[in-house]
Parts: C-alpha cells; sequence; structure tokens
C-alpha cells in the first residue's frame, strides 16, 4: 500500500472519530434560558460574587433541571456547585446538591453523584462518611444502596458549606468516578452504575429546604465504550471473589424465567446450593445460602451470600457480600 493512500485512510480514520463524538457543551448559567424543569423553581442570582443559576424546590422532594440539547454517554461532566441550606436555626440539614446524568426527559430515570457538605466537618464519623453519595433513580436510592451496600456508594470528602466546589465526574461504559475541586484522586469510585440506560440528558439537582447554585458546566463527550444492555444470566458461570476476607471461587448454574432467575451454586460455601434471584435487562440480584468454611476469618457456620451486578455478553462483574463474614467484588466468565 503507498504512502498516499494510507495517509488516505488515516485521515478518513481521523475524521470518522471526530464525527462520531460530539463537540463539547457548555452552559455558562448566567440565566435560566432553555432549562427544562422538573419539580423544580429555576431563577437567575448571585452567590458568593459568582453570577449563577439557582434552584428551589416544589415542596418537600427532590427536582431536576435538564440542560437543554444534552445527550450524554461517556465522557467528563465539570461545574461549579455551591449549597445554601434555609431550614431554620438549629435544624441539622446537611444538604444536598448534585448533577444527574444519563436521564430521561421525564426525569424518571436517572444517576446522580451528590454532595452533603454539612456532613464533611461532623464529630461521629459515620455521619462524615455520608459527604459524598452515588445513587440511581428509580430502585437505588441512598437508603437502599447504604442497607445493602454499606460505605461502597458514599465517602468522606474535605467540603465546605456555603462555598463554590469544582465537580468532575468521568464516566465510562458501568464505570464512574467523582473529583473534588482539581484533585487528582476521585472522592468516590462506582465500579457498576445501577441506572437502566447508558445514555441520557445531563441535569442539576438539588431538595428541599435549601437554594443549590450552579454555574460553569461543561460536557465533553468520550467515544462511548462498547457495551449493550440486555445480555442474559442464564448458562453455567466460573465465578472468583476476591473479598476482604480473601478468595474465593465457585460455579453457578443458572436459568431464566421472565426476570425471575433460579439455579445452583457450587464451589466454597457448599455444593449444589439454590440460587435465586432477579435479571433486569443484563442487571442481576442473586442469593444463596451456604457455609462460612473453617479459617482464621471468622468460626464456621450458616451464610448467606448476595451478588448484584451486570452480564456483558459472556462476562459478568459486580458486588458481593457474605453477610457478616466479607464484602468484596465478583467477576465471572460463561463456560463454553
Amino acid at each position: 500500500m503507498n504512502l498516499l493512500k494510507c495517509a488516505a485512510i488515516a485521515v478518513w480514520v481521523t475524521a470518522s472519530t471526530f464525527a462520531q463524538t460530539p463537540a463539547p457543551q457548555t452552559f455558562p448559567l448566567r440565566e435560566t434560558t432553555g432549562l427544562i424543569t422538573r419539580n423544580v423553581k429555576v431563577e437567575a442570582a448571585e452567590f458568593e460574587g459568582r453570577q449563577a443559576v439557582r434552584l428551589r424546590m416544589d415542596g418537600f422532594a427532590d427536582g431536576l433541571a435538564v440542560l437543554p440539547g444534552t445527550d450524554f454517554q461517556d465522557g467528563v461532566i465539570e461545574a461549579d456547585i455551591a449549597l445554601k441550606v434555609t431550614t431554620p436555626k438549629g435544624v441539622r440539614n446537611p444538604g444536598f446538591v448534585g448533577i444527574a446524568f444519563r436521564a430521561r426527559p421525564d426525569a424518571s430515570h436517572y444517576e446522580l453523584f451528590y454532595l452533603r457538605p454539612g456532613n464533611a466537618g461532623a464529630e461521629d464519623q459515620a455521619m462524615r462518611n455520608h459527604a459524598v453519595q452515588y445513587c440511581a433513580v428509580p430502585g437505588f436510592g441512598w437508603y437502599e444502596l447504604r442497607r445493602a451496600w454499606p460505605w461502597v456508594y458514599e465517602s468522606h470528602a474535605d467540603l465546605t458549606p456555603e462555598t463554590w466546589t469544582k465537580v468532575r465526574i468521568e464516566v465510562a461504559g458501568r464505570t464512574a468516578k467523582l473529583y473534588l475541586n482539581g484533585s487528582a484522586k476521585p472522592s468516590l469510585v462506582v465500579d457498576g452504575l445501577k441506572g437502566e440506560d447508558l445514555r441520557g440528558a445531563v441535569a442539576l439537582w438539588g431538595y428541599a429546604n435549601e437554594d443549590a447554585y450552579f454555574s460553569n458546566v461543561r460536557i465533553t463527550p468520550a467515544a462511548p465504550l462498547a457495551i449493550k444492555n440486555g445480555s442474559d444470566v442464564a448458562g453455567a458461570w466460573d465465578v472468583r471473589y476476591a473479598s476482604d476476607a480473601g478468595l474465593l471461587e465457585g460455579s453457578m448454574k443458572l436459568s431464566r424465567d421472565g426476570n425471575k432467575v433460579s439455579g445452583t451454586w457450587s464451589g466454597a460455601l457448599g455444593v449444589e446450593r439454590p440460587v435465586t434471584g432477579s435479571w433486569r435487562d443484563g442487571y442481576v440480584e442473586l442469593s444463596f445460602s451456604g457455609d462460612w468454611p473453617r479459617q482464621e476469618l471468622g468460626a464456621p457456620g450458616p451464610v448467606t451470600a448476595f451478588l448484584a451486578g451486570w452480564i456483558d455478553d459472556a462476562s459478568a462483574k459486580g458486588r458481593m457480600r457474605i453477610e457478616g463474614r466479607s464484602d468484596g467484588q465478583w467477576t465471572a466468565k460463561r463456560k463454553e
């Protein structure tokens, strides 16, 4: 192949790449023009010396202001956000302010990172760990995630109430990372986003009894990872579980009837143990009972294991916990 032909192919590939990746979008947010509101009131305002958009709720609920013309899958979302709590003096309210992504136009589904600045300096360590949080609507609010997976979807960060915070959200496939105030290290990593949709709008998010402020939003799309929803869980799987109590291995034989999953687990924790669970467009939640083996970490005895994660063709990945014994990540490969 001659050099002219190689150069022509290189130019075509480069042009195709740029054509497939949308240009960055910027929203200074000095005015409210174009914002699509869902259960919020928006208005132009000034906060801490900066022109911004202010969100206030219609009643006691959360709400969104969708940024017009956004259709985001993978890439980077940057924004400056701030919060002023408006509850009466003496009423504790750490506040909520965040950025939603992959949102549906009616705000019925979205992924969300949000900050709670009033928790960052709490004397109670558990409250400090609720400073930055992730959730997904519907079905995976803070309460459900905290009860099922303690400390996995929230973390501590050094935040100050009534101060502008720079937020950077990096999304790649089923993983998202939250960075704050220019740090090179993420404050929160979510490996296994819970939302049903792989793309959607970007939105401003706030809550009741507070004023949420936003400015300087910039959305930089990236070429999306080649993943899709809908992979089936039925089949035989080799499973590895890397946890704080060490490595466990086993296998599952699973079948699916609609959204219901059943089958068996064999390996560490027992042989031919019945598995039950659910499937939603490739996302699974499974559980089974077994026996904790004799080892240094904990006395032997009956246990219940819980797995949640995504199936992507012949592989799977997610969180797994063995109630009262261990927590970690599981991966699986479909057997030929």
